[in-house]
């Protein structure tokens, strides 16, 4: 008897061995699939910058370099002081006016920390050409920002190591919200019907169209354009459409034929200088390649006749 209880237990355990591993990672919570992500892929997502400033990659950048960029790659968006363009935000001003019934939520008078503005514009800016500025740029865009709003003197030179010190007006009315999260009921009877759900104000190329166009309305088809203007739609897709299909910063919508005919009076190679080297006139501001300096010169002129040309 004891030498058969023996023999069990060794059989036991040798069929316990040889089980899958995989049926004792389900046990435990896990599937088995996937692998450890190494140094290098942690570093691409662990990309935030904290208020303390950990997070800051090395460089520097004063506010008259950022004077320049900003200019270049943010005012005909944002104002040539940070007033902003239309519907885009302001940048500076609204001092005390967070009491008043349409408070103006600007960098200086509502942001609370300065890190923000950094990770903001390295992340998201220039709005047509995300992720195409240098750290440098970024720190000198961040200290142009802080001096519109009197943050910094104009001699500044931001860097990783000082960026934290700057104290943002508005720091100390941000607190932490320590209240318990609810779960809400979904709503599921006498729910609005989205169909009739109306954008009352809309900022072309962003806000989704909802009124169907009617089967009348002229529209630009591929056999109508020149090989110029073909290559050029995707470029103005992707550069040039969130301020030409709105007019923003006096730049004229691509519907605006009239005012194309009287800018090509000047000439195309004018125009396309234009675009290209940027120009500043008496209707707005036109930055150096629509302010995505990745552009070629060639992809610049191409969007530009699809302008034209486009219905």
């Amino acid at each position: 008897m004891c030498n058969l209880n023996k023999s069990f237990v060794a059989a036991f355990f040798i069929i316990l061995i040889s089980i899958s591993p995989g049926l004792f990672a389900a046990d435990s919570g896990h599937f088995g699939i996937g692998k450890k992500p190494t140094n290098e892929e942690i570093a691409g997502w662990d990309i935030d910058v904290r208020p303390d400033g950990k997070g800051l990659p090395k460089g520097q950048g004063s506010v008259l370099q950022g004077e320049e960029l900003y200019e270049a790659k943010c005012a005909s968006c944002h104002g040539l002081f940070g007033e902003g363009e239309g519907r885009w935000p302001p940048l500076a001003g609204g001092e005390d006016s967070l009491t008043n019934d349409r408070p103006e939520k600007t960098v200086g008078s509502y942001w609370p920390y300065a890190s923000t503005l950094w990770d903001y514009i390295n992340r998201a800016m220039p709005f047509t050409a995300p992720k195409t500025l240098s750290i440098s740029e970024v720190y000198a865009i961040t200290a142009y920002v802080l001096y519109l709003n009197d943050l910094i003197e104009d001699d500044f030179v931001l860097t990783q190591d000082n960026l934290a010190s700057i104290n943002m007006p508005n720091e100390e009315n941000f607190y932490i919200d320590n209240r318990p999260d609810t779960n809400n009921a979904r709503c599921m009877n006498n729910c609005k019907d989205p169909n009739k759900i109306i954008v009352v104000q809309s900022l072309r190329g962003i806000t989704p169209e909802q009124a169907q166009e009617s089967s009348d309305t002229p529209k630009t088809t591929q056999s109508s354009l020149s090989e110029t203007a073909i290559a050029g739609k995707a470029t103005y897709t992707t550069s040039c459409l969130v301020c030409h299909d709105s007019g923003v910063a006096g730049a004229p919508k691509i519907s605006d034929k009239e005012t194309w005919t009287k800018r090509l009076e000047q000439g195309i190679d004018t125009l396309v200088k234009h675009a290209t080297l940027g120009f500043q006139g008496d209707t707005g501001l036109m930055p150096a390649k629509g302010g995505n300096l990745a552009l070629t010169d060639e992809q610049v002129k191409n969007a530009v006749h699809y302008m034209i040309e486009a219905e």
